[in-house]
């Protein structure tokens, strides 16, 4: 993977020059300029007991994004330095309290990678775009070894092992999706609908099944999800759920033209 050149000045930490402390933070600032960079909590721990009793000090750094709303998103760092997992709301309060800005360690390490992935993954759709797919598995491969969280890079990876029809591959792969909460994020909604989309079409029916049943659970006012379902059931043979989700669709859009016409599509041939 590449290495960056320089740090984009929007991606600055607020706050973290190299005298930066904690009662320093100008609230007036805030207004200005959002926090987004790397910053580090402490926690305190006990160790023994009695007279043995000593404490120690563990330090974790974070990739922590101001919201709209005010509130800040922080992103644990795994071991390669990359923002990965889950992400936590903080009340913009508590983070000020209980965060440091580590400005140096953001621009000399962590921000050269997190480019790097995000070059190495523009490039790897690319190439699956195209149709370079070994090219493409070569790439987000090694975007996974260095954030088997990452969410593009899974969905990439699954799509190039359905497009080469390494169906067991795949199913690797959609295992892993699948329990990932920000795969069902909007920012990826392209690639959600067009990865649920391909376990359909390859005969993965009952991955595809979980995988929109999973995204039902973290959003159930979704018309598109019950039509893409009862696709999946149909395709399966599971003529009832089919219908049940259809009737789950247009209940959420009247106006849903591919649910209606599915829906008498399955009546016709229920009546022959």
């Amino acid at each position: 993977m590449s290495q960056a050149n320089k740090v984009d000045q929007d991606q600055q930490p607020f706050a973290a020059g190299p005298d930066a402390k904690r009662a320093h933070v100008d609230p007036e600032a805030l207004k200005r300029q959002k926090i987004k960079g790397v910053f580090s909590s402490q926690v305190v721990e006990k160790i023994g007991t009695g007279t043995t009793t000593r404490k120690t000090i563990s330090k974790m750094y974070w990739f922590a994004e101001q919201r709209e709303d005010g509130a800040v998103d922080v992103q644990p760092l795994n071991t390669q330095h990359v923002p990965s997992g889950p992400k936590t709301e903080v009340p913009m309060e508590d983070f000020l309290a209980k965060y440091q800005p580590e400005l140096e360690f953001y621009t000399k390490i962590v921000y050269p990678k997190m480019c790097e992935v995000a070059t190495t993954i523009k490039r790897a759709e690319e190439q699956r775009e195209r149709g370079a797919l070994y090219s493409a598995e070569f790439e987000f491969s090694n975007v996974l070894k260095v954030d088997e969280e990452n969410v593009r890079a899974n969905f990439g990876l699954g799509l190039t092992y359905m497009a080469k029809g390494e169906s067991a591959k795949a199913n690797d792969i959609f295992g892993r999706v699948v329990h990932l909460d920000a795969a069902f994020n909007q920012e990826h909604k392209h690639l959600f609908n067009e990865f649920g989309i391909s376990l359909r079409k390859t005969g993965m029916h009952d991955q595809a099944i979980d995988y929109y049943t999973r995204a039902l659970q973290m959003t159930q006012n979704d018309e598109n999800l019950h039509y893409n379902v009862a696709r999946a059931y149909f395709e399966k043979g599971d003529i009832p759920k089919a219908e049940y989700h259809l009737d789950k669709c247009l209940e959420l859009n009247k106006a849903h033209e591919e649910a209606k016409k599915f829906q008498e599509f399955i009546k016709s041939k229920l009546a022959k």
